[in-house]
């Protein structure tokens, strides 16, 4: 045996002082992706809530723009192309959301552009990831047809963010539905949906009810009277629908001042402050406190802005809303008694009385404010939060070989997706000057590749290029 200090005693001591400590394994990351896209705010202010929201349960969250995700920079096209239609033929946007709601979802062309998408999404998903989401109707079609095909393993969940519930909302192969309220779970289950889960709607958490401090707090920072109504205008991220007609109907009615946002459209805030409109903003970063300063919301989309307003305590009513998701929106707000639709001009100010300062207002509060009461744990996180670790709550499909079609042919398919698009484009830029047929006729005559020389329409509002 050594002794105490032999070399062989102090090579041991320095063997076993060297060693490294076992280190216990380290748990798997729980890794959840989100799909939105950035066609407005809407769908991405869900998306950036849910992934705060997951966070703190411990996820790690993946965020992608299905836009981003599509061929050829198309992803850029669809946005324009949406944009052109809300604000330059807002019927041209009515009739599209009118056929596709009784075709029960997109047509041929729609579904071979999300196609497209497919391989893009899951080279995009980490290998780790144990749930997808999407805030957005196209993606809920991408990430259904990736279940269906058992090509994606994991459980895919579609947060409605809409009270009103489009058919292409609903997508075969979504395992699980989150809706904000029973109306639109409904909805969601008459359109197909086979697992529909009502757990309230996500909001910035810096939206809630203010009292008279913040109130005057915010009027004294934006500049505004001190005592008088005010009815805070919105028309979402791009400041489209006829705002300066509903900021000057709001002022004439003489029930508020009104105190218009919007969004990123500078010049529609210019316009209306030469028309008198003294209370016009382009974005406006911190809207709770503008929302702790007005009296009513009016809105003409349904959208986020009407849930930010539930949450911060304030009355909504809906005023000639946008055509599509704008109406339905507000005929579904209102049957949930959550939001009143003004459907004349006769009524508004008589509404808005009401709203500000009588029992319609008060119902209205309790029922908006009703929505964010929930138990703990019972929201839209924990229940993506809880699908994510209990896997898929339907069996995965089996994977299914692809036919792999040739590169001319996938070329094929997406140039003529992009041709679509770019005419979509084209003829709502027209549009405001011809009719449906002469629309039709023009991009027809934009697209003979016979005649190379620019198009030019005369129209009743001048010449155009």
């Amino acid at each position: 045996m050594p002794y105490l200090g032999s070399t062989v005693h102090l090579r041991a001591l320095a063997a076993a002082a060297l060693r490294p400590e076992p280190v216990p394994p380290t748990a798997p990351v729980e890794r959840v992706a989100i799909v939105s896209a950035s066609i407005g705010a809407g769908h991405d202010g869900a998306a950036a809530e849910l992934a705060r929201r997951l966070t703190d349960h411990g996820l790690t969250v993946d965020r992608f723009d299905l836009l981003d995700l599509l061929p050829a920079g198309i992803g850029r096209l669809v946005r324009d192309g949406y944009h052109r239609m809300l604000v330059q033929a807002p019927w041209v946007y009515q009739r599209v959301y009118r056929s596709t709601e009784r075709a029960g979802g997109g047509g041929p062309l729609a579904r071979a552009l999300l196609r497209a998408a497919e391989d893009r999404m899951l080279c995009a998903l980490h290998p780790g990831t144990g749930a997808v989401v999407s805030t957005y109707p196209g993606a809920s079609r991408v990430l259904g047809s990736l279940r269906l095909s058992g090509r994606l393993a994991v459980p895919v969940l579609t947060y409605l963010t809409d009270f009103s519930v489009h058919p292409l909302w609903v997508a075969d192969g979504v395992d699980v539905h989150l809706a904000a309220h029973a109306v639109p779970a409904a909805q969601a289950r008459a359109a197909g949906a086979r697992d529909v889960r009502v757990c309230g709607p996500v909001v910035d958490p810096r939206f809630r009810p203010g009292g008279a401090r913040e109130r005057g707090a915010a009027r004294a920072r934006f500049g505004l009277p001190e005592k008088s109504p005010l009815a805070l205008l919105v028309a979402g991220s791009w400041g489209v629908g006829p705002v300066r007609q509903v900021a000057l109907e709001l002022r004439d009615c003489g029930a508020a001042v009104p105190v218009v946002v919007c969004g990123r459209n500078e010049a529609l805030a210019q316009q209306l402050r030469a028309d008198g409109i003294e209370h016009a903003y382009g974005w406006v970063d911190d809207m709770p406190a503008l929302m702790h300063a007005a009296d009513v919301l009016v809105q003409n989309a349904g959208g986020l802005s009407s849930l930010e307003a539930f949450a911060a305590g304030l009355p909504v009513a809906g005023y000639r809303c946008i055509p599509g998701h704008g109406l339905t929106n507000a005929a579904a707000l209102d049957e949930a008694g959550v939001a009143v639709w003004i459907r004349d001009l006769g009524s508004l100010r008589t509404v808005l009385c009401d709203l500000i300062d009588g029992p319609l207002g008060l119902r209205q509060l309790t029922s908006g404010l009703a929505l964010f009461t929930r138990e703990p744990g019972d929201d839209p996180a924990a229940e993506i939060a809880r699908v994510h670790r209990l896997g898929p709550p339907f069996p995965t499909p089996q994977p299914v070989a692809r036919r792999r079609r040739p590169a001319t042919r996938r070329l094929a398919v997406t140039a003529a997706a992009a041709c679509a698009v770019w005419a979509c484009a084209v003829g709502t830029g027209i549009s405001t000057a011809y009719d449906g047929p002469g629309v039709l006729h023009t991009i027809g005559h934009s697209l003979d590749l016979d005649d190379p020389a620019p198009v030019h329409v005369t129209g009743p509002y001048g010449h155009h290029s």
